[in-house]
């Protein structure tokens, strides 16, 4: 087996600020833990203008009729999978718009799957079942930087024509050399060495909610800054839907409770044939014609 050189890894580095971690009070250790997660925001932004190129593509690849197919492995992979399952009831999107693939499959969101990670194969089975296509946007997170399983699907994900985009928590990252938006963010050493879920899974999760709310407003599923595509799965989300509607449309509760009733629990619906006075049928019509976007509908511009 071939030695893994981890040592030029600023994920893998001592960190000189905790190396008495073990003799600290709680107090101490928790005040030291929030300094070095100070430092995270400030290696986002570096990033974000190659964050902004990633959000273009994937915006690009959606108005395909594309898919947003994030994969990874460990933590890397079940933020993925995190950020994908939440797009379902925040954007009202189908659970295949936003896919979240973990090396190891499903028992890996739980419990480490021996040797997954380390597959070049999997990850490109792991797309071939998804049945890619090059529409489809996928982006390879790995803190490292040089997950084969991230690889593997990678070069698979390029050889059909598919969009390619990889977040990795260290500079001159193996996998930024697989993709053709790479994202590369330097957060320095772990509060715990070697311990990515921490700073790292930090910064890719913040990066993933640029991500996916950010494209999700370039297709429209936002309204200034309402979620107006919410699914209202349970009873807080009935009520924070009429409290969209209200916020949009300045209605009282009883007016924004019946608009969303006769819009059959369609907030975007109800906002619009409240604010154009239009019957369900011709707010329907104006939604379509505006591609969804409800400012366009109201007769103004995306």
């Amino acid at each position: 087996m071939n030695k893994i050189n981890l040592d030029k890894l600023t994920t893998e580095r001592r960190n000189s600020e905790t190396s008495n971690l073990d003799e600290m009070t709680i107090l101490e250790a928790c005040q030291k833990m929030n300094q070095e997660d100070q430092k995270v925001s400030y290696a986002v932004e570096k990033e974000i203008p190659s964050i902004e190129k990633v959000i273009e593509q994937t915006i690009a690849a959606f108005k395909k009729g594309g898919r947003l197919i994030y994969l990874g492995a460990g933590t890397s992979g079940r933020l993925g999978v995190l950020d994908a399952a939440e797009c379902v009831p925040t954007f009202g999107v189908s659970p295949e718009m936003v896919v979240g693939l973990i090396a190891g499959g499903e028992e890996a969101m739980t419990v480490a799957v021996e040797g997954a990670e380390d597959s070049l194969t999997l990850g490109k089975q792991d797309l071939v079942d998804l049945k890619l296509n090059s529409n489809d946007m996928v982006i390879g997170i790995a803190a490292s930087g040089r997950t084969p399983y991230v690889i593997g699907a990678l070069d698979y994900a390029n050889e059909l024509g598919a969009t390619t985009a990889t977040i990795a928590c260290n500079k001159d990252a193996e996998i930024s050399q697989h993709a053709s938006f790479p994202i590369e963010v330097d957060c320095g050493p772990e509060f715990l060495t070697g311990s990515t879920r921490l700073k790292s899974g930090t910064a890719q999760k913040l990066i993933l909610n640029m991500i996916s709310t950010l494209s999700m407003v370039g297709i429209g599923k936002v309204y200034n800054n309402l979620m107006v595509d919410v699914k209202a799965t349970n009873e807080k989300l009935v009520e924070r839907s009429k409290r969209i509607i209200m916020q949009a449309t300045e209605a009282d509760y009883e007016t924004a409770a019946a608009a969303f009733e006769e819009a059959d629990q369609n907030v975007k619906l109800a906002i619009v044939m409240l604010l154009t006075d239009s019957t369900k049928d011709e707010a329907q019509a104006k939604l379509a014609t505006a591609q969804g976007f409800v400012k366009t509908a109201l007769g103004g511009e995306k």
